[in-house]
């Protein structure tokens, strides 16, 4: 209750503090003044929150700088907090530090059990400045040190929770639709928590994601990092472009790079004939445990270019992408994972249901979307996506009108009338077609014998296929952007006997799973709502915890590693 009380009062204050800052702004051009040469230049101030005051009006003229070498990340948030503690500094009194500041120094050190990187919290500069306020014995810095410590130690701990919380992936845009109030409000009322209560853990654990797959992640990372190879190697890019010899000549130098500091190849100054580089890939392919064959193939340059610095930001991004989920799950899922190719079933956090997927193909990915299955339909038919069709099909259609025919499609017009395929002018269509493809229900339809619809703008779902060989395969990523499940059956019977179990009183259901099963025996093309719907998630996670250790999955998209080069390229 108190701190309810405390979370309206800071609330409050933040929404006065807002109008007070603009006002502020004239006496802060004034108070900057007096020192916008270098912040080093500042008076000294016989009060503590004058000389917090005096450096953060510096600051705020100067995109963030306290002193010449130092900058504030957060700098308005950083504003508004010292504004509510009346400039007061908050880590440290009387040219000590309180046990707080060394609780929040000593989880910097470590962020990286959390995905963080260390630089990100200002760590080389208060181990800097807290050494150097350490050897002041005699106390000539002055109080101007010390507020400019407590400045960075408050931008620290307010990233820190916000990287915590919200993560580092553009998470305003997402699931806060940049209410930044709401951030704001949260940030600045867990830290006057964390200095009232003095429990930095405390603070962090209630900041984290509660999800399972988060912490057996997280659980991971300790055995990750005390074998991790910290080494940045030479990135080899593949494939290169045969016909041009500059390309290809570029793509040996940087593989002859990337192989000696492997220690696979002597570097010399000239380009290895094929010999020595087919011994030096043999040689790298023993040291990872492959079968020696010297070929250079696109699996092997990604095991190349797969280091233990790229993992390592790969568990970063998963772990942040935990935090673009709601704060809770629903009580029953379905999750899907597309780098895993797998589908789980989740009821009051037990695993209902798993099964194998097939996913689309990276140029037909599947979409990541949150929806919730509806209905289901036995026997399908297929329309089509017009995208396929203007990739695949009209460029044959052009040389032979009779294509859809010869692979079991059919076309049809607007009203659902049959189209021959013979009698339209192909040649004057380019994007698209004023027409439908479909194909017939049956056992050689591509969804199978059973699909199950849910609220997308993408025209996907989950289905069956006629091409069930495939899930024998381990790199799944096959499908046209639709995902394909191996477990089809048991997931329709799972969805029946919920609804059976869910129905309300006087309420009637018009199927069971007894139902699906003599339709479907049948060849019955059935519409059959789904009157509890289930939450589907589809999902990118590319690595995730099991038994302590971490698996990591191929980055099927690339969308890790377009994210590693947005957030994380300089860490």
């Amino acid at each position: 209750m108190d701190y309810h009380r405390n979370s309206i009062f800071t609330y409050s204050l933040i929404l006065l503090c807002l109008v007070i800052i603009s006002c502020n702004n004239n006496a802060a051009t004034s108070a900057g003044s007096t020192a916008n040469k270098t912040a080093d230049t500042l008076p000294v101030a016989a009060q503590a929150g004058d000389n917090i005051r005096e450096i953060l009006n510096y600051a705020l003229e100067h995109n963030g700088q306290i002193d010449d070498n130092k900058k504030i990340e957060l700098m308005q948030l950083v504003n508004t907090f010292y504004q509510l503690q009346n400039d007061e500094q908050v880590w440290s009194r009387d040219n000590s530090w309180k046990p707080l500041a060394d609780s929040l120094l000593q989880f910097i050190n470590t962020a990286e059990m959390y995905g963080l990187y260390p630089a990100a919290y200002h760590a080389a500069y208060l181990k800097k400045i807290k050494a150097k306020l350490a050897a002041d014995t005699l106390q000539q810095l002055g109080k101007k040190e010390w507020a400019r410590a407590d400045i960075a130690m408050t931008d620290a701990c307010l990233k820190l929770l916000k990287d915590i919380k919200y993560g580092r992936l553009g998470y305003y845009s997402t699931r806060l639709k940049s209410d930044s109030v709401k951030v704001t409000s949260y940030l600045l009322n867990s830290v006057t928590k964390l200095l009232q209560q003095g429990q930095f853990t405390t603070a962090v654990n209630s900041a984290e994601p509660v999800y399972k797959g988060y912490h057996l992640l997280k659980q991971g990372i300790r055995r990750f990092l005390d074998s991790m190879d910290r080494r940045e190697y030479t990135y080899v890019a593949y494939p290169y472009k045969n016909e041009d010899e500059k390309d290809s000549l570029n793509f040996i130098k940087t593989l002859q790079k990337r192989l000696g500091e492997s220690n696979c190849m002597d570097i010399v100054n000239r380009l290895p004939d094929s010999a020595e580089l087919n011994t030096s890939i043999k040689k790298y392919q023993k040291l990872k445990a492959l079968k020696q064959d010297g070929k250079i193939t696109s699996s092997l340059i990604k095991l190349i270019n797969s280091s233990d610095v790229e993992r390592y930001k790969r568990i970063a991004v998963t772990l942040d992408r935990y935090k673009q989920l709601p704060d809770t799950l629903p009580q029953k899922y379905i999750w899907v994972n597309l780098p895993g190719y797998y589908l789980e079933l989740w009821d009051s956090d037990t695993l209902a249901l798993q099964s194998k997927i097939i996913c689309g193909k990276p140029e037909t990915r599947t979409p990541l979307l949150y929806s919730a299955i509806n209905n289901m339909v036995t026997y399908p038919t297929w329309t089509v996506p017009t995208s396929i069709i203007a990739k695949q099909y009209l460029p044959k259609l052009k040389n032979n009108p009779h294509y859809l025919a010869r692979i079991g499609l059919k076309l049809v017009g607007p009203k659902g009338e049959a189209i021959d395929p013979a009698s339209v002018n192909w040649a004057k269509y380019n994007k698209g077609i004023p027409y439908k493809v479909m194909q017939n229900s049956g056992d050689d339809n591509a969804l199978g014998v059973l699909k199950f619809n849910f609220n997308n703008p993408y025209a996907v779902y989950l289905h069956d296929t006629n091409q069930r060989y495939l899930f024998k395969k381990s790199a799944r990523a096959l499908s046209h952007g639709c995902v394909r499940v191996q477990e089809w059956e048991k997931l329709a019977f799972y969805i029946a006997r919920n609804d059976s179990l869910n129905l309300a009183i006087g309420d009637t259901l018009r199927y069971t799973a007894d139902s699906i099963r003599n339709w479907i025996a049948e060849k019955k093309t059935k519409r059959i709502p789904v009157k509890n719907e289930i939450p589907l998630f589809i999902n990118y996670f590319s690595c995730e915890g099991k038994d302590g250790k971490i698996r990591f999955y191929e980055d099927i998209y690339g969308d890790d590693k377009a994210l590693r080069e947005k957030y994380f390229s300089s860490k």
